[in-house]
């Protein structure tokens, strides 16, 4: 299945507040249900046991959309007694203020809008970059820049989790916003992210190209996702 290049999700534009909240909402609800999110914390959680301990895990999440998986990291480290300080970078300001709501109670996420390509962090800040469902949104020659500022600013790895290009999961997607009547943006995102979703070997080449290492993949297909982690 080839890649679909240069095409645009809706949510890449400028869309009224309460639609992008909705279709966000769409998002959080399939990757929590899916199994999405705990995909990625179960790598979180993997590479925070060669960090010390006796200081904060620091991570940045990359394209985190509406702080969901920051929120789910705050959560878990909180269970297992951990601190934790997670940087949300999101490059669009109003998909910032829908975050801004749902980590209000969170004191140990911060949020800084700033592109995916061009990071304003410093080399070696952090301890683990997550990057979910954002890659896609690039194209390789911006991929390459996002992949190298991540290898550029932590200290442990880098955790992708992105959708798997599969027939399978375009038709599993198709079907899931419709039976679970997702908001129409979603009903249109949801099959293009997977059109235009990178493969293992196109991933694996994009990470050589930004001196990111070599990649751990793990294709989850039940669930159309793939999951790319260098440490």
């Amino acid at each position: 299945m080839r890649r679909t290049a240069g095409a645009l999700e809706l949510l890449d534009g400028p869309v009224p507040m309460a639609d992008r909240a909705a279709a966000l909402a769409d998002i959080e609800r399939l990757s929590s249900w899916f199994g999405g999110y705990a995909l990625t914390l179960r790598e979180v959680h993997r590479l925070a046991a060669r960090a010390p301990g006796d200081r904060a895990l620091v991570v940045l999440d990359i394209g985190g959309g509406a702080a969901g998986l920051a929120v789910r990291a705050v959560r878990q480290a909180r269970r297992r007694g951990r601190t934790i300080r997670v940087v949300v970078l999101e490059r669009e300001a109003a998909t910032l203020a829908l975050a801004r709501r749902a980590c209000a109670a969170f004191p140990e996420i911060f949020l800084v809008r700033a592109d995916a390509t061009a990071l304003p962090v410093r080399s070696r800040t952090a301890d683990v970059a997550t990057c979910s469902l954002t890659l896609h949104h690039l194209e390789p020659d911006e991929a390459v820049a996002s992949l190298s500022e991540m290898a550029r600013a932590t200290r442990l790895g880098v955790i992708l989790n992105d959708l798997l290009r599969t027939r399978f999961a375009c038709v599993l997607v198709w079907l899931g916003t419709r039976l679970l009547r997702c908001h129409p943006i979603s009903r249109h995102d949801g099959p293009l992210s997977v059109r235009r979703a990178y493969s293992p070997p196109e991933l694996a080449a994009l990470a050589a190209r930004a001196g990111l290492g070599p990649l751990a993949i793990r294709r989850h297909p039940v669930v159309g996702r793939l999951v790319a982690v260098a440490s």
